[in-house]
């Protein structure tokens, strides 16, 4: 009986790991990257405005990383500007990923037990009185506004460093034939609202609308409800965004579907 297959659609540099351990556990992963993860460079025109706030780093009292990618990209600026960290920086991270990924740059950060959104984030005590504070967001151009919308109700100064693009990587029909066409799929991983978004702009440019009947594993209620909005049919939330969970959600989900 062939195994499962699983698409993985975490960026390039990410999904090696996903499929790594769906491969563990018996599954056969197939990698088609739902979004491309393009760092700002000096040739960007935003590249003045990012390089002045990493400029201006010790002006702030909090740091929030959004993303692992933010990590990767917002301390290779930190470390060419910073040769030593400013210190009474208080660092702050959405998610165990991302708060893991500072770590290993030496930056222990706070991360909230409640989840792995901004919402959750917004939860911890320390982040409910910010009069006069000033705080920066590092995060990939045209994130969510929730997080800054709210710190700013609650008296906080907030500034943005949009340190990477997102978009949708190009294929071609061979390549879309090799990894959802020729065989059927058990399932599709996504890990943000942008990916499933990127998700329909692939099915309505391949005729794929089969997929919206394909078991969606998400990491969030929010990615849920924004898969419900766009039509997909079985939409299965996992306990986090993390490749372990994402990895036990699908597994048990096929051996639901083998008793049935």
């Amino acid at each position: 009986m062939p195994k499962p297959r699983i698409l993985v659609t975490r960026p390039a540099h990410q999904a090696p790991g996903q499929a790594a351990l769906l491969a563990e556990l018996g599954l056969d992963p197939v990698l088609l990257p739902l979004l491309e993860i393009t760092p700002v460079n000096e040739s960007d025109p935003a590249f003045p405005f990012v390089k002045s706030r990493i400029m201006d780093l010790d002006l702030y009292h909090s740091v929030i990383f959004i993303s692992a990618n933010a990590v990767s990209a917002g301390m290779d600026l930190i470390d060419q500007y910073w040769p030593q960290l400013p210190v009474g920086i208080e660092w702050l991270a959405i998610g165990e990923q991302t708060a893991s990924k500072l770590n290993e740059f030496g930056i222990s950060a706070t991360r909230s037990p409640a989840g792995y959104d901004s919402e959750a984030l917004l939860s911890l005590p320390r982040l409910q009185q910010m009069d006069g504070k000033k705080v920066l967001i590092m995060r990939g151009a045209g994130g969510r506004e929730t997080l800054a919308e709210q710190l700013s109700q609650r008296g906080a100064r907030v500034d943005y460093a949009d340190l990477y693009r997102r978009s949708l990587p190009h294929y071609t029909s061979a390549q879309i034939s090799s990894t959802i066409s020729d065989s059927p799929l058990a399932a599709v991983l996504v890990t943000s609202g942008e990916a499933v978004s990127n998700l329909d702009q692939l099915i309505t440019d391949h005729r794929l609308g089969a997929l919206k009947h394909t078991t969606l594993v998400v990491p969030s209620e929010r990615v849920a409800r924004i898969a419900d909005e766009l039509g997909y049919t079985r939409v299965i939330t996992a306990s986090g965004p993390d490749n372990q969970a994402m990895a036990e959600t699908v597994l048990s989900t096929i051996d639901m579907d083998d008793r049935t």
